[in-house]
This record gives structure tokens, C-alpha cells and sequence, in this order.
């Protein structure tokens, strides 16, 4: 490995014991710093070592065998098993409650539906900010799941009262059609949409923080280590998969059963249990102590580099790139970060000139650390961005999927699957996924790559965004297939009507394939943000994650407004029209194809181009306490 001070450009003359006087002066100056040159690309990374875990009360734990690891993290799996329950449960069941309940259009119940998803999802940089900057992921996680289950009972409430809903009465299939069913006043939609979104901004909070502060009960120090934070991921994105599928199925059940009000209001137990459970846990917890805020930290760096930007490394006022002295950084819950090259303009931030002073303010210069967790995380940008394709292609799947559905036979032998359970497939493709990783996709794959894990983070993404394309090609081609054949057999104005001859499973080969795509793609991605973000912004990382799921889908609502606009003929019918048979469904997934593809080629560049993180050795810290 080559390893190079950063030198000022000064004479440097040599004193009687063989140290420059203006390497004394710069290391009084806190200016000494180690530019490593040990870059590790995608395949065989190897994971960093963190700070120290705290207990609640923000004191080290003395004995960390009684805290943390597995046990710890199922009290957090079960939490985030009941949000997920909650969140895929209002996705597949809200639209129907908004058209059939609320009498509003399917097309706005749909679109309003995206956009909670998106803002639940978007909103999770919010979360991921406070508990980064002040709260910590604990206080993050109890405050927001509160919040979501506050949210979840009004919702429950908004169904099982009269006076939430419109009148029912003489409000039959073809009322709902030709809207002729009374509409839901504008105070009764408000109080919905309120609670929904008193849901959606809790799980803001859950989501960024849930994974991070899971994969914190692990000790570093572990020769497991590695070992246990891949299984980590796995065993969590499992809990996403067990509550989906208790969504899919069991609620579902409970709606046909039993009515809106009780499927929401087991939502609701479901979250209240899984509270009482994250709360008992807490003795069990390893904390780790918020950094101050890290938008702040990123701020600064921009006004100080925007300051000095006329300033030239080579000039004779140059002394150094600042950091403090020691192995500790300035920021709380942070390592010191080796000095990289790239995002040159932004080590402007960190140039020490001599008119700074000994105690310069933090918007003219900042450490080497505090620009360097600014590069990590417009270096991070491009992967979670290539992702925001798959998120689309999945709120897709939620709505288009279940329409097409509509139309084919569901039944197996004697028992009729309702509709509303078909998502519940990739979610069962997903757990059988998992369960058979270890066993036989790690070691398939480790004789291909040589990479002892299988595949890398980003090889794993990248596997998933490709099968991604695979699926929703597959979707095109069924799709077109079934709209011919609801033609030529007399159903082309009978969308509501299911074809006895052509049955619904052939849509499990989408939800699959996709289910696939899902595991591989978001579990390597939740991996890679949490080991490559900065040691104090790991939530604002896996908030990444979340904010690329919720531009999907705002980007699903945006595509279909403009497909609808841009195909819409003179008789009023598009490529999304109610009527699925008279629509072209198939072209939308042609179009979904080819823009996978484009964003796969742009995967792969970005992937190739991205460099992990530099890891500091014990040398590195030798040299840089000189």
C-alpha cells in the first residue's frame, strides 16, 4: 500500500533532530494527515470496524456479553415484521377501500395510494436525520413506531364508524362503475388522509433505522463478524417477507371475513404487540451515540469550500489539509476517514491557510473526516438511484398485476384464491429464496466469483436488477397473450369477468421472478449503505434505500400520467384504460422493459466506476499519531 503525507508546499528545512520545523508546526495545527492508497473494488470487500456500543443512558457497556447479538435482534426483527405487515397490508388493501368504501375513481384510490407509499418511503431521509443527528436510532424507533400505531387505529376507527364513510346503501358493482355511488365528503376523505399520512411519516421514522440499529448488536470485534452481519440482512429482509406475507393472506382473510374495520384493526394489534416487544427488549440493546447533525456537517463543508475556492493548493499561504490530532475524529461516533482523491473541490473545505488562525470557525474549514463523509455519500448517490427502476416496476405489480387478475380464473381445484392474495407469491418466492441461500446459491456462486460470501454487494444488486428485466418481459409477453385471447373469446367489455379457461398462475412466473429480483437486489443494497456509509450517518444510509423506494413511486404515478396523456385517443382510451381488455397493458410492460434495461447499463457502469471505502490500518494510525 503507498501511503503519502499531505505536505504544504513551504520550504521545509530540517532541525537538529531530524524532524522539519514545519512538520511540528503543522501537527500543532492539527494539520498532519495520511493519504492511503488502499481502494478495494466490488469483488471479496472485506467489512470496517465501528465504535464503541453504549447503553441507553449513553455510558460504555462493560460487559458486552450480556447485550446485543441474536437475541437482540429478534425483538427487532419482530418490529419490523409488524410495520412491513402494516405497510403492504394498507398497500393492497387501501385502493380497494378507497373505490369501494369511499366511492372515489379507481384511477385517484390508485394514485393516492402510490403517493402515501412514496412519502412514507421518501420521508425516511427525515428519519434517518434525526436519529443521526440527535435522537439515536433507539429514541428514532420508539417515537416513529408510536406514531404508526396511533395512525394505524384512527385508520381502524375511519373504517368501523359510519360516520367516517359515505351512505352504502343502493350502491351496487355497477353504481361503483358508472359512479353513481354517493361520494365521500371532503371532511370524511380529509380524515383519512390524514390518518394515512400520521402512518406513512411513522414509518419514516422505522424504516431508516431499524436495519442499522439491528446490525449495531453485533460486535466488530468478531472474528464472526462478517459472518454475522451477512446473515443479519438475510434473516431481517425475512421478517419483511413474513410480514407481507401474513398481509397478503391472513388480512386479506379477515376483510372478506370480517370487514375493513377488523382487517385495519389487526394491523393495528399486530403493531401494538410488536411495540410491547421493542420495548421489553430494551435492556438487551447496544446503542451507539448520535453524531450532531450530519446536515449540518455537510453544509459546512459546501460554505467552506465554496469560500475557498479560489484558493490553489500550490500556493505559499497553503499549509495543510486540517484534522485533529490523535485516532479520534472530531465527530461523535466516528473513526477518522482516509483522505481520497477524488471530489477534489471539496478538499478546498479542508485547506488550512494561514489566515484560518489556531482556532478557525467550522464554515471556513472543516477535517479531512468531515469532507470525506461528504464524498462517501455523493459517491454512494448513483447505486440506490439505479434501484428507484425496480421500486417502479414493483408499485407496478401492486396495481396493474391485480387488475389482470381480475380477469382470470383463480381458482385451485375447489378453493378460489381472492384476488387481493396474488402479491402474496413473490413474497413466498422471496422466503424460499433465503431459506435455500446459504446452502445452495453461496456455494454455487463462490466457485464462479471466488468471493467466499458467493457474490459481493453490488454483484448481488446488480443480479437482482437484471432478473428484474427477465420479469417484466415475461409480464409484457403474458399480458399481450391474454388480451388477445379476452378478444377473440368475447370478453373484451367483460374486464370484470373472469375467463374460466385461462388461469390466473400464469402470473406467478412475474411475481417470482420479481420476488428474485427483490431479495437479491434490495438485501445487497441494504448491506452495502450500511457498511459504506460514514460511521455517524449509517441511518442517513439505509434511509437511501427507503428514499429510492418512495421515488419509485412517485415515479410509477408520474409514468402512468404521462403514458395516459401521450396514448390517449379520441375515444377516451389509453394504454391504462379501466377497461384492461380494451387497454395495452403489454406496451406499458415493453416500456418498463426497455427502461430496466437502460438503467441496468447504467448500473453497471456506476458499479464499476464506485470504490469502496479506504480502511485504515493499524499503520495508518501508527503514522498518522506521529
Amino acid at each position: 500500500m503507498v501511503v503519502s503525507e499531505i505536505k504544504s508546499p513551504l520550504n521545509v528545512s530540517e532541525t537538529p533532530g531530524g524532524c522539519s520545523s514545519s512538520s511540528v508546526h503543522r501537527k500543532e495545527l492539527s494539520v498532519f494527515f495520511i493519504e492511503s492508497d488502499n481502494r478495494r473494488l466490488a469483488l471479496g470487500r472485506g467489512y470496517t470496524g465501528g465504535t464503541t456500543p453504549v447503553n441507553i443512558h449513553g455510558k460504555p457497556i462493560a460487559n458486552l456479553s450480556k447485550t446485543g447479538g441474536w437475541i437482540a435482534a429478534l425483538f427487532i426483527f419482530g418490529n419490523e415484521m409488524a410495520e412491513r405487515m402494516a405497510y403492504f397490508g394498507l398497500s393492497v388493501n387501501m385502493v380497494a377501500f378507497m373505490f369501494y368504501v369511499m366511492h372515489r375513481p379507481f384511477e385517484s384510490s390508485s394514485n393516492a395510494v402510490n403517493n402515501f407509499l412514496g412519502i412514507s418511503q421518501a420521508s425516511s431521509v427525515l428519519g434517518g436525520f434525526l436519529a443521526d443527528a440527535y435522537l439515536g436510532r433507539y429514541w428514532t424507533i420508539a417515537i416513529f413506531t408510536t406514531m404508526y400505531l396511533v395512525g394505524l387505529i384512527g385508520i381502524t376507527l375511519g373504517a368501523s364508524l359510519k360516520m367516517f364513510v359515505p351512505d352504502q346503501s343502493n350502491c351496487d358493482q355497477l353504481s361503483l362503475l358508472l359512479g353513481n355511488c354517493q361520494p365521500a365528503k371532503s371532511w370524511q376523505m380529509l380524515y383519512l388522509y390524514t390518518v394515512l399520512y400520521i402512518t406513512g411519516f411513522g414509518a419514516a421514522g422505522i424504516r431508516p433505522c431499524v436495519s442499522s440499529f439491528g446490525a449495531d448488536q453485533f460486535d466488530e470485534k468478531s472474528k464472526d463478524y462478517k459472518s454475522h452481519l451477512d446473515r443479519f440482512f438475510n434473516f431481517f429482509y425475512l421478517s419483511v417477507t413474513l410480514g407481507a406475507i401474513i398481509a397478503f393472506t391472513l388480512v386479506v382473510y379477515v376483510q372478506m371475513e370480517h370487514g375493513w374495520g377488523m382487517a385495519f384493526g389487526t394491523l393495528a394489534i399486530a403493531m401494538a404487540i410488536s411495540n410491547a416487544l421493542f420495548f421489553a427488549g430494551t435492556p438487551l440493546y447496544r446503542h451507539r451515540l448520535p453524531g450532531g447533525s450530519p446536515l449540518t456537517r455537510v453544509a459546512q463543508v459546501l460554505v467552506a469550500a465554496f469560500r475557498k475556492r479560489g484558493a490553489a493548493f500550490t500556493s505559499s499561504e497553503f499549509i495543510g489539509l486540517y484534522e485533529v490530532p490523535g485516532s479520534k475524529s472530531a465527530i461523535n461516533g466516528s473513526r477518522k476517514i482516509p483522505h481520497t482523491g477524488d471530489f477534489r473541490w471539496l478538499d478546498k473545505a479542508a485547506l488550512q491557510l494561514k489566515e484560518d488562525g489556531l482556532e478557525p470557525s467550522p464554515w471556513k474549514l472543516c477535517t479531512v473526516t468531515q469532507v470525506e463523509e461528504v464524498k462517501i455519500l455523493i459517491r454512494l448517490i448513483p447505486i440506490p438511484a439505479c434501484t428507484i427502476m425496480l421500486s417502479l416496476v414493483l408499485t407496478e405489480y401492486l396495481t396493474l398485476s391485480v387488475q389482470q387478475a381480475y380477469t382470470l380464473n383463480t381458482h385451485i381445484q375447489h378453493l378460489k384464491l381472492p384476488v387481493t392474495c396474488m402479491p402474496v407469491f413473490p413474497g413466498l418466492s422471496i422466503f424460499l429464496i433465503l431459506s435455500l441461500y446459504y446452502s445452495v446459491f453461496v456455494p454455487i456462486t463462490r466457485r464462479i466469483t471466488g468471493n467466499p460470501h458467493g457474490a459481493s454487494q453490488l454483484q448481488r444488486v446488480g443480479i437482482g436488477l437484471a432478473v428484474s428485466i427477465i420479469s417484466v418481459a415475461w409480464a409484457g409477453l403474458f399480458e399481450n397473450y391474454r388480451r388477445h385471447y379476452a378478444i377473440q373469446h368475447g370478453f373484451e367489455f367483460n374486464f370484470l369477468t373472469q375467463m374460466p379457461d385461462l388461469t390466473a398462475y400464469w402470473l406467478l412466473i412475474q411475481y417470482c421472478l420479481i420476488g428474485i429480483a427483490e431479495v437479491f437486489c434490495i438485501v445487497g443494497l441494504l448491506e452495502f449503505l450500511y457498511e459504506e456509509a460514514p460511521d455517524a450517518m449509517k441511518s442517513i444510509g439505509s434511509a437511501y434505500a427507503a428514499l429510492a423506494g418512495g421515488l419509485g413511486c412517485f415515479a410509477a404515478t408520474i409514468l402512468n400520467n404521462i403514458v395516459k396523456a401521450a396514448t390517449r385517443n379520441s375515444d377516451g382510451n389509453s394504454w391504462l384504460s379501466q377497461n384492461i381488455n380494451t387497454g395495452r397493458f403489454d406496451c406499458l410492460y415493453w416500456l418498463l422493459t426497455l427502461l430496466s434495461l437502460l438503467n441496468f447499463c447504467v448500473f453497471l457502469w456506476s458499479a464499476h466506476r464506485y470504490k469502496y471505502r479506504a480502511i485504515e490500518t493499524e499503520e495508518d494510525k501508527s503514522r498518522a499519531s506521529l
